[in-house]
């Protein structure tokens, strides 16, 4: 199975310019082909290609299926001093099926900006691989005392180094099907004001375990962690 990802598509059957492109020029399909195509909001579409025009591809839709996430998780993240390490965070999470990535800016933050529509194309790549049929929220860099306050998702964690009796978050994090957002500091951690903030907003702070992490090694174990929540 191949996957387009064209966020503009409905039952009119035809594809936009760059997956038009991709479809005809790249993966060499034709008239009679079978093809699938989401809109990224959790809608499969099975098509036929009709005219195969790589400027405006013409699709028959024959059948239309809802996949929707089944769990809600927001990551928020530190971006990385390299940033090819907090990208390579980002393809790998939506993998995993993230529903929103925020960019925070911290105290200790040693990148305070970013090429969001670099992240966003990413994404894309990254949902058509693995065959995801919703495209994750990726917004712009944001002061983690915003998410701190704004956040109303039901499961709120912050994941720092600081010492003290902090749960695991395998074992924290019990509310199945429900909302996660998960807070990851950058390189030299949250403040403890930053903490502190969480703390009286509701965060629970949690633990990966004894050995320290980095950043995106850290976003993407709790990735994996809140998904195998939703399998137990």
């Amino acid at each position: 199975m191949e996957l387009l990802i064209d966020t503009a598509f409905n039952a009119s059957g035809i594809l936009s310019p760059d997956e038009s492109h991709h479809c005809i020029k790249v993966m060499r399909h034709r008239e009679g082909d079978q093809v699938f195509v989401t809109d990224g909001n959790g809608t499969l579409y099975t098509c036929r290609i009709v005219k195969a025009d790589a400027r405006g591809c013409q699709l028959n839709v024959e059948s239309t299926e809802e996949r929707p996430q089944r769990h809600q998780l927001h990551m928020a993240v530190a971006p990385t001093k390299n940033i090819d390490r907090f990208e390579w965070f980002v393809e790998k999470a939506v993998e995993f099926g993230v529903s929103r990535i925020t960019p925070i800016v911290c105290r200790h933050s040693e990148r305070t900006n970013l090429r969001t529509e670099r992240l966003v194309r990413l994404a894309h790549a990254a949902a058509k691989q693995s065959l995801k049929c919703t495209l994750p929220q990726i917004d712009e860099p944001t002061a983690v005392a915003d998410i701190i306050k704004q956040s109303a998702a039901a499961q709120r964690f912050i994941l720092h180094c600081k010492d003290g009796d902090k749960p695991h978050l395998f074992n924290a994090a019990t509310a199945l099907g429900t909302s996660t957002v998960v807070l990851i500091g950058p390189e030299g951690d949250f403040s403890d004001d930053e903490i502190a903030m969480a703390a009286q907003n509701g965060f629970t702070a949690a633990s990966l375990g004894p050995e320290r992490l980095r950043t995106e090694t850290a976003a993407l174990a709790a990735c994996h962690i809140i998904n195998l929540r939703q399998e137990v």
